[in-house]
C-alpha cells in the first residue's frame, strides 16, 4: 500500500534574495535596494525597494511585484521585472498627495549579480551594476 505523502506547498521552494541596483559609491547616484521573496516555480517575486539618494529627499519605500523569467543560456541566467507605487506629498504651500510609478528590471546570474537599471518619478537609471548580498 503507497503512502500518501503530503503536497509541495508554494514556500517549500520560495527564497529571499537581497542586493543592490545602481552605482554604490557614485557622488550623487541613487541607488535601489530590494529585498524580494522570490518563488521560482511560479516565476513570481514581491517584496520591498528602497530608494536612496545623496540630495536632501526623503529615502523612498516601495512595495513591490513582479516576474521572474529564465534564459536558459548564457551568463544571463535570470530576468526579473518588478514594478510598485509610492505616494508622493506635496511640499508647503501646496496640499496632497499623488501617487508615482517606480519600475525595475534586472538580468542577473544564478547569483544575482549582473546590470540592471530603474524608474521612478522622472529619473530613468540604465545599465548600472546589480551586485547581491544573498548569502
Amino acid at each position: 500500500m503507497a503512502t500518501l505523502k503530503e503536497p509541495k506547498t508554494l514556500l517549500d521552494n520560495a527564497y529571499l534574495s537581497k542586493g543592490t541596483i545602481g552605482n554604490v559609491g557614485m557622488p550623487g547616484a541613487p541607488v535601489a535596494y530590494f529585498s524580494l521573496v522570490v518563488s521560482p516555480e511560479q516565476g513570481t517575486v514581491s517584496g520591498i525597494v528602497e530608494i536612496l539618494q545623496a540630495i536632501d529627499r526623503p529615502n523612498i519605500k516601495v512595495n513591490v511585484a513582479g516576474k521572474l523569467r529564465h534564459t536558459g543560456y548564457g551568463d544571463i541566467t535570470q530576468i526579473i521585472t518588478i514594478q510598485g507605487e509610492y505616494v508622493v506629498s506635496m511640499p508647503p504651500p501646496a496640499i496632497g498627495s499623488y501617487l508615482e510609478k517606480f519600475e525595475a528590471y534586472l538580468d542577473v546570474d544564478n547569483s544575482w549579480n549582473g546590470t540592471g537599471g530603474f524608474s521612478f518619478g522622472f529619473q530613468k537609471i540604465n545599465d548600472v551594476p546589480v551586485k547581491s548580498s544573498n548569502l
